[in-house]
């Protein structure tokens, strides 16, 4: 028989680690799942390994991290680290892979916290060794302390400049920030200060980071355009054209690329619960009631996975889901369960309130997005170009499964993170239909790979 649980949680991150303990705490039986070798998600990278040294460069939001990982570590979780989930069902049937074997288990409730994923960034070059996202400089810094010489970061968002910022604090000087924001932007969300405002601090955090990168005397560029990451082999430089037109050329051996996050939706959306296209964020979204459940009754989705709010946010959701999978097992009625939530959804609401003024803000230019360059690559897994993706379009391919048939775009092994939004957006401003009606890929298990040898020894059972 299938190994059954009351609860399965899926991510240990800050949204995955609050509804495991949460749920614990009240008295249920909780699996946790996760790829990492230690709690902690991405915003919390090796919280638990960490120096103080190094706590002190990834800052106070960061130390945050270790209230939370302690918490869980004190709470009677069936914790599973270093498992990939391959497969999630309409039934909350879950495939696992462990040490190199497969299993699938099954449970009453499951809740989905598999955070976010960084914009992809499709831009001449982008695909040459030495290009990364700053999100990867972030890991690096997180998980070994390493730094890479002689970098330069490129894109928008806040994100950007934390990084930028902590590699400051630890002896590192990029090359140059090169921030390709729209000029104006500042002003198109100004209309959303008041709601931003209620989380000031964050603002002031924000700000600091760019006096800190100030002080430092390093080469920022704003309003950037025109990008491209030239090299023979490898990344050798930055190209762009400044706010004055002017051309301009950097030399580096590094390139940090980052343009915003988005859900990871490939896990909920081979399960097949619904989603939906977010005009505002530009990416896609779950759909969610309430008690962050799914479209599919007895799964739920939280954190950045369901919209991104940051890891406070997500961390409320998580309590917040971990509460309504307990009334729906018969714990408590759903007016208690109302009740034991008010205050996260309380501290939810204010957290939300400044993603408006971020999001519009920090909105990616189209150019970034949608190349017009017919050589860039688009599918890294399959060598898909823009020109390949336009001449599948001209054929009258209507969506992407069936620009699957033109050019393999999305049938390499990540499955489309790396692609699918380019080819929406991309499909969307060729042919003028909005994104929500060209759709995404058509996901199927196993959503991470696997190997024949795991497929074939496939185990039913769960022996722990």
């Amino acid at each position: 028989m299938k190994k059954h649980h009351q609860i399965a949680v899926i991510g240990a991150g800050p949204a995955g680690l609050a509804a495991a303990t949460e749920a614990a705490r009240q008295g249920a039986a909780v699996v946790l799942f996760d790829e990492q070798p230690s709690p902690g998600g991405q915003i919390y990278r090796a919280i638990e390994g960490t120096s103080p040294a190094q706590k002190e460069i990834l800052g106070k939001s960061y130390r945050h991290g270790e209230t939370l990982a302690r918490a869980f570590r004190d709470s009677a979780v069936d914790y599973r680290p270093g498992t990939t989930i391959w497969q999630l069902s309409a039934e909350r049937e879950i495939g696992i892979s462990q040490n190199g074997v497969a299993g699938v288990v099954t449970a009453d409730q499951v809740i989905v916290a598999t955070g976010a994923l960084e914009r992809p960034f499709p831009i001449p070059g982008w695909t040459l060794p030495g290009v990364a996202t700053a999100g990867a400089a972030q890991i690096l810094l997180k998980s070994s302390g390493l730094i890479a010489e002689k970098a330069v970061f490129v894109g928008s968002g806040p994100l950007l400049y934390l990084v930028v910022a902590q590699y400051l604090r630890a002896g590192a000087v990029p090359r140059a920030l090169i921030d390709t924001t729209a000029p104006g932007k500042q002003w198109r969300a100004f209309p959303h200060l008041p709601g931003a405002l209620r989380r000031w601090d964050l603002l002031r955090e924000g700000m600091a980071w760019m006096k800190e990168i100030q002080r430092s005397g390093i080469k920022v560029v704003k309003s950037a355009t025109d990008l491209s990451i030239e090299g023979a082999g490898e990344a050798e430089a930055v190209s762009f054209r400044d706010a004055g037109g002017k051309r301009q050329r950097i030399a580096c051996d590094q390139v940090f690329l980052h343009q915003g996050v988005v859900p990871n939706v490939n896990l909920t959306m081979a399960a097949g619960c619904r989603h939906f296209w977010d005009a505002q964020q530009l990416c896609w979204h779950p759909q969610t009631d309430d008690w962050f459940t799914s479209s599919l009754p007895g799964i739920s989705i939280v954190g950045d996975g369901a919209g991104i709010a940051g890891a406070l946010a997500a961390e409320q959701a998580g309590r917040i889901a971990a509460n309504g999978a307990l009334k729906n097992l018969g714990h408590f009625d759903a007016a208690e369960a109302k009740s034991r939530s008010g205050p996260d959804r309380r501290s939810l609401k204010r957290e939300r309130a400044i993603r408006p003024f971020l999001d519009q803000w920090f909105r990616p230019r189209d150019e970034n997005r949608i190349p017009a360059n017919a050589e860039v690559v688009v599918c890294r897994c399959e060598e898909v170009t823009a020109r390949d993706l336009r001449a599948g379009i001209a054929l009258g391919a209507p969506g992407p499964n069936q620009l699957k048939a033109f050019c393999r775009a999305g049938m390499g092994p990540c499955q489309g993170r790396m692609c699918g939004l380019t080819v929406t957006e991309l499909m969307s401003a060729e042919t003028g239909r909005p994104p929500e009606e060209i759709g995404f890929y058509r996901l199927r298990p196993p959503v991470k790979p696997l190997t024949l040898g795991e497929l074939a020894a496939l185990s039913l059972t769960d022996n722990g």
